[in-house]
This record gives C-alpha cells, sequence and structure tokens, in this order.
C-alpha cells in the first residue's frame, strides 16, 4: 500500500505568527542561566587574550584611530593598513583584537538597528556587511588570535546553544519546561553534534579547494602548463560551484544545525544535511522566518533594553537623591557613572579620590555589568529560541513532521509513556 501525505491545511502557509512565541521563551530564567555564564566565559577568554594588544592605535595626542579604522575606509584597505602599522608601530598605542571588535560590532549592531526600525533595509545590509568586512581584517591581520577566539566561542556556544536550544524545542513542541540539569546534560551529551556540525562544512570547503589547488599547480608544468590548465577548467568550474553551494547552505543554513541536534537527536552530519536541504527546498520561507524573527527580535531587544536603562536610571536617582542629603553627590558620581540607553555602564570624567572608592566603584561595576550582561543573554536566547521555532516550521513545511514531533533520549525520564502518546 502506498502512503500518502496528509494534504496540508491552508492555515499551515500561516505560522509564522508562531514565531511571536520566541520572546517569551527567551526570558525564561532557565534559558537566562544558561546563557550569562557562557558570555561570561566567552568575554573572560576575548580580554584575557587582549592581553597580547596586538591592534595599533594612534597616539593619545590624536583622535584615536586603530588598525579597523583604516581598514574600513580605505579605498585599497591592505595597502592603507600596511602604512599605518609602519607609521605608527614604534609611537601608536596598543589594543586587543576582542574589545576592538566588540565594540565596532556594537556600534554596527545598533545602527543597524536604528535602520531596520527606520525601515532602511540597505542600510540594514550596508551594516551588516561592514561587521563581516570587520571580522575579514581580524582574520587577515591576526589570523592566529581569531582562530583561537573561533575555536573557544564555537565551543561554548556549542554547549550553550545545545542546552537553550532543548529548552526551547521541549517547551514549543510539548509546553514542556526542562530542568537546568536536564538541559545542560542534554548540551554535554549532545556537544560533538554541535560542535562539529558548523566545521563539516568547512572542511569540506578546504577539501574541494585544496583539489583546485592541486590542480592549478598542474599549469606549471613548462610548455603544456596552460593546455593542462584548459583541459581542466570543467572540473575547476565544477568544484568552485560546490564550492559556492556549500557555502550559500552553510551561511542560510548554520542557524538551524543547533536546533536539528535539539529537535532531532541529530549527529553532525544529519544536522549539516537537514540544515542545507530546509534552506534549498525553501529558500523564501526560510528568508521570510527569518526576517520576521529579525523584525520582531529587534523590538523585543529594545524594549528589554529600555527596562534596563529605566531599571538603572530609577535605581540611580533614588540614590543620587539620599547621598545628595549628605552632600555625597560628586563621590556618587565617582563610583557609579549616569547610565545611557546605549550605554548602560555609563561614562564619567570624575575618577575615585582613594581606595575605598575604587573599590566600590569596581563592585558597582561588576553589578552592572550583570544587568548589561542579561540584556546580551536575551539575545542569545531569543536567537537560539526563534531558530528552533524556525527549524520546527521548517521541518513541518518539508517534511510534513508535526510540531510536536521531538526526538526524545531513552536515558531520559518518561520516555516509554512519550514515545508511546506518540505512536497514538
Amino acid at each position: 500500500m502506498v502512503s500518502e501525505k496528509p494534504p496540508l491545511q491552508l492555515s499551515d502557509n500561516f505560522m509564522f505568527p508562531k514565531l511571536f512565541q520566541a520572546f517569551r521563551m527567551a526570558v525564561g530564567p532557565g534559558k537566562l542561566m544558561v546563557a550569562l555564564p557562557g558570555l561570561i566565559v566567552i568575554c573572560l577568554a576575548g580580554y584575557v587574550m587582549d592581553f597580547s594588544r596586538t591592534v595599533i592605535v594612534t597616539p593619545q595626542t590624536q583622535e584615536r584611530i586603530t588598525e579597523l579604522d583604516v581598514y574600513m575606509a580605505g579605498a585599497e584597505p591592505g595597502e592603507a593598513v600596511s602604512e599605518f602599522r609602519k607609521k605608527y608601530e614604534a609611537k601608536g598605542l596598543r589594543a586587543g583584537v576582542f574589545s576592538t571588535l566588540w565594540d565596532f560590532g556594537s556600534e554596527k549592531f545598533h545602527t543597524a538597528l536604528r535602520e531596520l526600525f527606520e525601515m532602511n533595509f540597505a542600510g540594514v545590509a550596508e551594516n551588516i556587511g561592514a561587521y563581516f568586512k570587520g571580522v575579514a581584517w581580524a582574520m587577515r591581520y591576526h589570523l592566529a588570535h581569531c582562530l583561537i577566539f573561533v575555536v573557544i566561542k564555537l565551543a561554548v556556544l556549542s554547549f550553550v546553544g545545545g542546552a537553550i536550544c532543548r529548552m526551547a524545542a521541549l517547551q514549543f513542541a510539548r509546553g514542556e519546561k526542562p530542568g537546568l540539569i536536564e538541559a545542560l546534560r542534554f548540551g554535554s551529551q549532545r556537544f560533538t553534534s554541535c560542535f562539529f556540525a558548523p566545521l563539516l562544512s568547512v572542511v569540506f570547503i578546504a577539501i574541494i579547494g585544496g583539489i583546485i589547488f592541486l590542480v592549478s599547480l598542474l599549469g606549471l608544468i613548462p610548455y603544456v602548463g596552460g593546455l593542462i590548465t584548459a583541459l581542466f577548467m570543467l572540473l575547476v568550474l565544477f568544484l568552485g560551484a560546490v564550492i559556492a553551494v556549500v557555502l550559500i547552505g552553510t551561511v542560510g543554513g548554520f542557524n538551524l544545525m543547533f536546533p536539528a541536534v535539539a529537535y532531532d537527536g541529530s549527529d553532525a552530519f544529519d544536522a549539516l544535511s537537514r540544515s542545507f536541504s530546509y534552506v534549498f527546498s525553501r529558500p523564501w520561507r526560510m528568508g521570510f522566518y527569518t526576517l520576521m524573527a529579525a523584525v520582531h527580535g529587534a523590538v523585543c531587544y529594545v524594549c528589554v533594553r529600555l527596562f534596563a536603562f529605566l531599571l538603572l536610571s530609577v535605581t540611580r536617582v533614588l540614590v543620587s537623591s539620599a547621598v545628595g542629603i549628605g552632600g555625597g553627590g560628586d563621590k556618587l558620581e565617582a563610583i557609579w557613572a549616569k547610565p545611557e540607553f546605549m550605554n548602560l555602564l555609563g561614562s564619567s570624567s570624575a575618577a575615585p579620590a582613594g581606595a575605598i572608592e575604587a573599590v566600590a566603584a569596581f563592585i558597582i561595576y561588576l553589578f552592572l555589568w550583570v544587568v548589561a550582561g542579561l540584556v546580551v543573554s536575551v539575545v542569545i536566547t531569543y536567537y537560539f529560541s526563534a531558530n528552533t521555532i524556525i527549524y520546527s516550521l521548517m521541518r513541518n513545511k518539508v517534511d510534513n513532521a508535526a510540531l510536536d514531533e521531538i526526538y526524545q533520549d531513552s536515558d531520559e525520564p518518561g520516555n516509554d509513556s512519550i514515545a508511546a502518546s506518540t505512536r497514538s
């Protein structure tokens, strides 16, 4: 008997409102408790590596300009950066790669956010492109630093992302809220799948690129090298097309790799193949879901940041009022800078007068950093939650899989009853 897929209802084509559940899922305490430590580990790794301070900056007597600024402004960035490095290598200041790229990326992120609200999609694309150009600068001039940091970041996100995606998958599919320990256990068990899924495409591109390189070496043979190159041109073009397809699939499907592990218990290869399949099967739908999630996430991010800004501002005003009664307004300014919407940590020209005030300023800074870190953590949890929902919707459309169909590990309690209910 030939089985046929049941016909899809008209409502199946209008499921994008389910994406609006992502924010409610993202602000769950369990997910934030996973995301914040992961963010702290990534930042600590970046700042520790920044002790190398390999980025050249103009001297203090001039306006602060970094290598990255020169790279972004130059028509021929490579030549401009080389001249800049020669000019200021001896007399210039130094900065870290992580802090330089973090400040640059934060600026581009908020600029792109503003352009999005102004419906200037060209500006959004321009800022996103500028960020990736900045990443290209880091890879070009600080390759060893970037490779080490990327491995660390991918390792942390593989564990954190796997746990968050698992919690989001169970919550979206079945309305369950798994415990923190259960989610962390899943993240550790599926760490290798999450870690190697994006690396497989890199390895595949490297292998194909190596073949092209070896074939191209045949062109160095005297007399007949040009003819050999021409004969192998069709093969080289085909391999180049394969690399282009893998690049498109990796960029478009990267967001689906961790959710594939969380939803289907996929290994690295299966997660990669599923993400590629969904992207190439329904590219417009994938793009539409991603755009809707980005717009919704931008609105929610502004609300979260506004809440954090009001929290800090109201608290500081009340503290300032109490301290001002005793004439300690200047002391408060020295240990707690006034928060700004775009800079929750604030900036102040006043410096602590003594060691006690310096310690107080440091402690307050740590608490402020936690607040700012929670704002960034919401972005992380929203990213994984929204893409988990997108994966479920794409799987429903491409594979006709039910939204509540989710992988259950045999070690998890209650698996037998869940499996029974699934079969029924």
